[in-house]
Formats: C-alpha cells, sequence, structure tokens
C-alpha cells in the first residue's frame, strides 16, 4: 500500500471510533514553536512551571515518540445542546468542557483503540496516544492536519464545530500522506473574543497573558488566591468560556453528539453554599471521572469561598464558618477571607444566627 492508501485507511479506521475531526500532519517542529517560547520568555505563564520544563520537548514530536512520521489528529466536540441557566450568585459557572466525563480518558480509550487497530494492519508500527499530557503543541498539529485555524483567543475554530472541541494525537512511525495546513483565517477583523474577556487577559491577538486568565487562577493555580484574583472571578468556579461565548463561530456550531461529553446536571451550575456545606465523599463523587479534578477539593472549595465573598450574600455565612475548621489551609483561609467581606469572622455575622444569648437576631 502506498502512503495515500495508508492514510485512508486510518481516516477510516478514526472516524469508526466516532471522532468528529480527524488529519493527519507530519511530524515536524510546529510552526508556533517560537512564538510559544517568546510567550514564555515573557512572563505569561503565569505559575505553570512545567510548561518551561518542556519546553526543549515541544520543539519536536520525536520527544515523545522516537523516530516518529506522522501525526493523526482528532477532535470530539463538546458543544452542549441546552443553553446555561440564567447566572446566579449563588451558584458557580463551571467551563463547557469540564461538565461531562474526563475528555482525557474519553480520547485515551479511543486513541488506545485506533493504535491498537493500526497495530493489527501494521504489526511493525510503533504509535502513542496523546491527549493533553505531553509536550505537544496540539493545536499547532491540528491546524497542520487541515482540522481548523488558531483563532485571536488562541483555540482552535473548525469552520464545522466552532471551538468547543477537545483535541488528542495518535503519534506513529508509519509514512502518511499528510492532510493540506488549514490556510485561512477566518476570524477577519472580529475582535469580539479579545473584547469580551473581563480581565483583559489579552494584551493582542494570539496573546494571552495567563497571569491575568481566570482559567489559570481557578484550576492552574495552587495555594491561596492573591486578592486582585479572587475578586476578579466573574463568578466562575472553574475555568472560563467567555472568550467562545461570544466567538460567531460557535453560534454556528451544531452541539455535540458525543454521549460521554454531554453534562452532568450536577456540574452545570453548583451551588456554592451547598459545595460548602458538603461533606468529602459528596465533594469527592462530584469531582469524580470529570476534568474538574484539575483544581482538587482545594481549588474548588476556595473558588467557592471567593464566588460568595463576591457575592455579598450574607446568607453564605454559615457554610463559609463551618470550613474554618477544615483540615485544608487553604481552605480555611480562603473562608476566613470571604467572611471578613461579608461582615466579620464566625457565625454571628448571620442575620439569622443566634446571639450571645442563645436567641435568634
Amino acid at each position: 500500500m502506498s502512503p495515500p492508501e495508508h492514510s485512508s485507511l486510518i481516516r477510516r479506521l478514526a472516524e469508526g471510533l466516532r471522532f468528529d475531526l480527524v488529519g493527519i500532519a507530519p511530524a515536524v517542529t510546529p510552526p508556533g514553536y517560537g512564538h510559544f517560547l517568546d510567550w514564555l520568555s515573557g512572563g505569561r505563564a503565569a505559575g505553570m512551571d512545567y510548561l518551561h520544563r518542556h519546553a526543549e520537548a515541544r520543539r519536536h514530536p520525536d520527544s515523545v515518540l522516537p523516530g516518529v512520521r506522522s501525526v493523526v489528529m482528532v477532535g470530539l466536540s463538546y458543544n452542549p445542546a441546552e443553553p446555561d441557566p440564567p447566572a446566579s450568585p449563588r451558584t458557580g459557572k463551571v467551563a463547557r468542557y469540564a461538565r461531562g466525563r474526563d475528555y482525557h480518558k474519553v480520547l485515551w480509550k479511543r486513541l488506545g483503540a485506533l493504535g491498537s487497530q493500526i497495530q493489527s494492519e501494521y504489526p511493525d508500527a510503533h504509535v502513542r496516544a496523546v491527549a493533553d499530557t505531553a509536550p505537544l503543541l496540539e493545536r499547532d498539529f491540528a491546524r497542520l492536519a487541515g482540522l481548523g485555524w488558531i483563532a485571536k483567543n488562541t483555540m482552535l475554530i473548525s469552520r464545522t464545530l466552532g471551538s468547543y472541541t477537545v483535541l488528542g494525537a495518535l503519534l506513529t512511525d508509519l509514512d502518511l500522506e499528510p492532510d493540506l495546513p488549514f490556510g485561512p483565517d477566518h476570524c477577519g477583523s472580529c475582535t469580539r473574543c479579545l473584547d469580551a474577556c473581563p480581565t483583559d487577559a489579552f494584551d493582542g491577538p494570539h496573546r494571552l497573558d495567563a497571569t491575568r486568565c481566570i482559567s489559570n487562577w481557578t484550576i492552574e493555580h495552587r495555594g491561596d488566591l492573591p486578592d486582585e484574583a479572587a475578586d476578579q472571578l466573574h463568578g466562575w468556579l472553574f475555568g472560563c468560556d467567555v472568550c467562545q461565548e461570544v466567538c460567531p463561530w460557535n453560534r454556528k456550531a451544531p452541539p455535540g453528539r458525543d454521549p460521554e461529553l454531554q453534562a452532568d446536571p450536577r456540574r452545570v451550575a453548583p451551588d456554592l453554599v451547598g459545595l460548602l456545606d458538603a461533606d468529602d465523599e459528596q465533594v469527592a463523587d462530584l469531582l469524580r471521572g470529570s476534568a474538574l479534578t484539575r483544581a482538587k477539593r482545594s481549588g474548588l472549595l476556595r473558588n467557592a469561598a471567593a464566588l460568595l465573598a463576591s457575592s455579598g450574600d450574607r446568607d453564605a455565612v454559615p457554610a463559609l464558618t463551618a470550613r474554618l475548621a477544615d483540615e485544608d489551609p487553604v481552605v480555611r483561609s480562603s473562608c476566613a477571607r470571604a467572611l471578613d467581606r461579608l461582615g466579620g469572622p464566625g457565625a454571628s455575622a448571620a442575620p439569622d444566627a443566634p446571639g450571645g444569648d442563645g436567641t435568634p437576631r
């Protein structure tokens, strides 16, 4: 079989595994690698030190699979079928990709199946599956594979699916015929994503400053939130979708069809007081099997306390007060700070708490 015939077979195998997007890129230094290094040297990676540690590994995909010749890129849509419920100060917003099953596990399972099928057809082939867990500039390779273009908000946009997609890659030493790179940028003069960012995290097209990004603070940051970040979460408990919500391409995109990525109702708009009142098993159950585990219990409860502090809702005081005895020092300090914002420490700050003589206020 020729490289085009090999490529055609692998595309059919991938489509049979229900991937929404499939394309093949050559194993080369990604075109955006220089931009990535400039981004790091400019201090825009915030506390994500692992990006600095693995920067050199992103220069070429042979750091992930020695001898790699081709990168099979796949994508799945998680675009919700239903609109979000109205925003409320008592509920937290969760990025759409994190509402269903952990996309890493979904991609790993199917990429593993694709790898097994490829090795069945080509016993001497070597493959490695990657889903946001190896030093690979996946969006660059997705563009090289013809899946879409990299927008001004740094997201990959597909003409058919918009940007609500998750990407995975299967690296192989097979010599496959690559697809044509996606050429034109269909953002045009539109800057809605840049203009809508509530924290001004973009200092220009394709220039995201993670030190001002809500997703970084609510997901990647460990420990207490700085005051300026805690006060600027804009209702987001985990992640942020604002720059995608305003994109015209997402208004045209069809709902995702994959049942594993459909939203769990508990993760669409969690009740913040209910989250603080929940016991450890209930919190663990909310996180279990989802991308929310990236923030861990500590980060999720910390973020809930920060949002309640910004809400001004004094009905949250009892739940915050109870967490002053939490085993996690980050949770304790976040709740103490929230209580200070809401009118003073302790349950006595609640309008319906007992007074000093044991009678209701």
